[in-house]
């Protein structure tokens, strides 16, 4: 079975003069670069109403049109897993994430994935993009996640993503303590040497606005909430290993664990034992696609992460001075 996508974007200055797949794919990020050229190669991709190629350049202010057939999701079969429900109705399911749970189907991740789970739950989700799921967590971070049900859903949640009017607010602990709030604006691309990786990157990059502040300052580390301005992978990890200050945990951008010297053995098996980034995406506010109304949706700390700030708290109180 096929369902019909419309979908119109105009090119924004920024990406004047791009090639037309690469435009596509910053204004079309839901589809893949290789559904998006073969959309173009059949003419049901075009710009200002001509039929270009992959490779030709597109003007500012061009209008991206979008009238074809998407082919159910192949392969991906519905599989029955638990799922932590925060909301669900008959546009939108809203889900707690733990860590740990892929959340798409790819090499060495064939089942036992969020889509997979997704698809047992609703049914109806395999005639959806990306059986609607319209923004990612990675494996290892935890929390709060958006899924669309209808096709209709599906649009106006992407368009509110790359409108960036989604708030999402992230829970995270780094190494080092922060003097104060602030935000990091640098581009990101994929890592020039280790193609798994991202990096800041002066030229070539993404844009890539952070916002942090300061919730717990601790001796050694700290507790910040994040909160984001686009949607870039690895973003928030990225951003504080730039800025010398990465998450706890982090296997790809924090190195080694990070033990202060004199630490009570408690927070020596804590800091070690904590084989995650400490990063949870905690709230979620959109414009609900059918009623209009803003909401805005929650979920508590993991226990991992609870229990690594309760260790820290521990610490601190212990290394206070006694009053008098």
């Amino acid at each position: 079975m096929t369902e019909t996508i419309e979908l119109r974007a105009r090119v924004p200055e920024l990406l004047g003069g791009g090639r037309l797949d690469q435009v596509a794919a910053q204004l079309f990020p839901d589809y893949s670069r290789s559904r998006l050229q073969s959309w173009i190669k059949a003419g049901q991709l075009c710009a200002d109403g001509q039929r270009l190629r992959p490779r030709d350049k597109v003007p500012a202010g061009a209008l991206l049109q979008i009238d074809a057939q998407l082919q159910r999701e192949v392969g991906w079969r519905a599989q029955a897993m638990a799922l932590d429900v925060v909301y669900e109705d008959e546009s939108i399911l809203v889900l707690n994430k733990p860590a740990g749970l892929v959340v798409h189907p790819a090499a060495g991740h064939s089942d036992g994935t969020l889509v997979n789970a997704l698809l047992a739950h609703a049914p109806e989700l395999d005639r959806l993009p990306r059986a609607g799921i319209v923004h990612r967590l990675d494996r290892e971070t935890s929390g709060i996640m958006v899924v669309a049900r209808t096709l209709g859903a599906h649009r106006q949640l992407v368009a509110q993503l790359q409108a960036r009017s989604v708030r999402r607010e992230y829970c995270a602990v780094c190494v080092g303590a922060l003097t104060g709030g602030g935000t990091i604006d640098a581009p990101l691309g994929r890592h020039p040497g280790q193609r798994k990786k991202m990096a800041v990157l002066s030229a070539g990059g993404k844009p890539a606005i952070t916002h942090y502040r300061i919730l717990q300052r601790f001796a050694h580390h700290t507790q910040i909430a994040v909160s984001l301005e686009t949607g870039r992978t690895h973003q928030i990890r990225v951003h504080m290993a730039y800025r010398h200050h990465p998450l706890v945990g982090d296997p790809v951008y924090g190195g080694r664990p990070r033990v202060p010297a004199g630490a009570s053995g408690a927070m020596v098996d804590a800091l070690r034992g904590f084989k995650r980034q400490a990063l949870h995406a905690r709230v979620l506010g959109l414009v609900h696609p059918r009623s209009g109304r803003e909401v805005v949706f929650e979920c508590p700390l993991p226990e991992d992460l609870a229990a690594l700030l309760d260790v820290l708290q521990r610490e601190d109180a212990a290394d206070a001075p006694a009053p008098g």
